[in-house]
């Protein structure tokens, strides 16, 4: 797939089913323009998930962590607009859910193998993240 839309459709399809399988209660927003695209009751508590779609390089899984308006290239922070960011990583095929509060603003890393260096103070880890239904 190669456009934009589609691979986006993808990612929170493959995100929904995920959730569907663990039991969840999936809800879905009415309409365009909010700020997350699904939600999940959890015991009472909503949370709000934002679908993305990582892609692989160098060892991590990225994904952006913001919203981009077209027309203006405006950034727009999730924080307090979705609690939870649904990675779907299709190289991997693989499934993460990340709290919003975990990362940056702008883009986020999770990291698949070890780095170089060996560093591991401050390193997100994708397993912590990794999805298990």
């Amino acid at each position: 797939m190669t456009n934009t839309s589609a691979r986006g459709n993808e990612s929170a399809g493959v995100i929904l089913a995920a959730l569907l399988r663990s039991g969840r209660q999936v809800l879905l927003p009415f309409g365009d323009g909010s700020p997350y695209d699904l939600a999940y009751d959890d015991d009472g508590k909503l949370v709000r998930v934002e679908c993305k779609t990582g892609w692989c390089t160098d060892g991590c899984v990225i994904f952006n962590v913001a919203s981009s308006q077209r027309d203006t290239k405006v950034r727009t922070s999730y924080r307090g607009r979705a609690d939870i960011f649904g990675v779907y990583c299709p190289e991997l095929n693989e499934v993460y859910f990340v709290p919003v509060e975990d990362v940056g603003e702008n883009c986020a890393r999770l990291r698949i193998t070890p780095t170089k260096n060996n560093q591991a103070a401050g390193v997100r880890w994708a397993e912590d993240y990794r999805w298990v239904a």
